[in-house]
């Protein structure tokens, strides 16, 4: 790890001197001025992790110079040194922004010790600052990538609702980043600062599904050790976000409807009622007013969430994206790889274009995944994109290793359908461990979430 590099700022030579050498004792790369001005060309010219700086110098104080140490840096934090006499000073100079202060004569052990609690003070406030800004590059719809119209429309809508409080339904086919949209709902409002808490109700049994939500006391049921929070008790101020709602059984629709309706309940096995103040957004991959009508959703629970709708469209309907989103992950994937690839030939673009992506925008990231991890040259072929042709009328000739690969994939496919994407069973069936079954299922890009639940 490099040094960290400390700037001393004073217009005594010899304490300058000392400050230096115990400085570099400690293995910091230290760099003195004696004149404020050349102290400042110094910060202007290279990155200082940390500066000490005298509180009385030739011509400005020290809390001058650090004012203008923090135009040009803001984050560095600064250490004033101080005679005892003007310790009323230092405690303003950290009132302005200073870190802390040193009185001289100070101990070198002290002064080492603020500079250590100083850098990594400023070290978690970085690293804090670059996970909200990746977090944010990730969400803000801003930064969606999407240039048809039809996702605009989306965008539009996600930007006029986002300040108000109203449940949102969000309907797509299951990839085409129904939860990338709620966040970026949360981000744009004004609970961004809050918490934003998402559930998939299609990946637990009714008995979970109702603790998960409203949480329980210790042995409400068999299994319950201990006291347990509630996701909606967890968002509270926030947001939260209820993914595939169309699978939830009848009875906890119910307990649903009424806490939408009340923003009240009572966790299991509590006589103590819990208020909660959040945004809930909804999404589902079924057409719910046919499930109504079916009988297999609640009709007044689909109205209480039916507020403001948002239609996802498929891929297949916004082939425009396709370009942009490529692009996209070309470049996250080479990041993450470490890898310098340029692009896509012109023949793999048409592919992808032809393409009708039943998985969506997932389908085509585990695309782009997969041909950047085997490609050996710096562009993307047609012989590294997965997919075959959509539409094609002929069926080329297919080597016995693709004839292998084409039967296990469709093999696959049919028991996550007649297991209802329950790896362990369809492991069991196929005779194959569970690692090895989910070994398969990464090799053909299949996720077995996809095929919960489906008739």
């Amino acid at each position: 790890m490099p040094s960290r590099k400390i700037l001393v700022v004073d217009d005594d030579k010899n304490l300058i001197q000392i400050l230096k050498v115990r400085v570099e004792s400690a293995g910091y790369e230290v760099t003195t001025a004696l004149k404020e001005e050349d102290a400042l060309e110094a910060v202007k010219n290279q990155a200082f992790d940390l500066a000490i700086v005298d509180l009385q110098l030739e011509r400005l104080n020290g809390i001058s110079l650090m004012k203008e140490f923090h135009l040009v840096s803001p984050d560095i934090p600064v250490i004033i040194l101080t005679a005892y006499g003007t310790i009323e000073s230092a405690v303003e100079a950290m009132k302005q922004g200073a870190y802390s202060y040193l009185t001289k004569p100070f101990n070198s052990r002290d002064m080492l010790f603020q500079i250590e609690k100083a850098l990594e003070t400023r070290r978690l406030t970085s690293e804090i600052r670059r996970l909200k800004d990746l977090l944010e590059e990730k969400y803000d719809f801003a930064n969606i990538v999407a240039i048809s119209q039809k996702m605009k429309e989306v965008l539009e809508i996600v930007s006029r609702i986002a300040g108000s409080d109203s449940t949102v339904y969000i309907q797509g086919e299951s990839g085409t980043g129904k939860e990338l949209i709620a966040k970026a709902i949360h981000l744009a409002s004004d609970r961004r600062d809050k918490p934003f808490v998402a559930l998939n109700c299609a990946a637990l049994p009714e008995s979970l599904l109702e603790s998960k939500l409203f949480g329980h006391e210790k042995g409400a049921f068999t299994g319950a050790i201990q006291s347990t929070k509630g996701l909606f008790t967890q968002a509270h101020e926030g947001t939260i976000f209820l993914d595939e709602i169309g699978d939830m059984s009848p009875s906890v629709q119910a307990k649903l409807l009424r806490v939408l309706q009340e923003r009240r309940f009572y966790p299991l096995g509590s006589e103590t009622v819990v208020e909660v103040d959040v945004r809930v957004v909804v999404a589902t991959n079924k057409d719910l007013e046919e499930e109504v009508k079916k009988g297999l959703f609640r009709g007044d629970l689909y109205y209480r969430i039916h507020v403001i709708p948002i239609r996802l469209p498929p891929l297949r309907e916004r082939k425009e994206d396709i370009p942009p989103l490529v692009d996209h992950f070309v470049k996250r994937f080479n990041r993450q790889m470490k890898k310098g690839i340029k692009g896509l030939t012109s023949e793999a673009m048409k592919k992808l274009l032809l393409h009708d992506w039943p998985g969506n925008v997932r389908e085509l990231e585990n695309t782009i995944e997969y041909a950047i991890a085997m490609t050996r040259v710096d562009m993307i072929t047609e012989d590294d994109i997965l997919q075959p042709k959509a539409g094609a009328s002929e069926q080329p000739l297919k080597t016995l290793k693709e004839a292998k690969d084409a039967f296990e994939k469709d093999y696959l496919v049919s028991l996550l359908k007649f297991f209802r994407g329950n790896v362990s069973e369809a492991a069991d069936f196929a005779g194959k461990y569970r690692a090895d079954f989910y070994s398969l299922l990464k090799k053909h890009g299949l996720n077995p979430a996809d095929y919960r639940r489906t008739e």
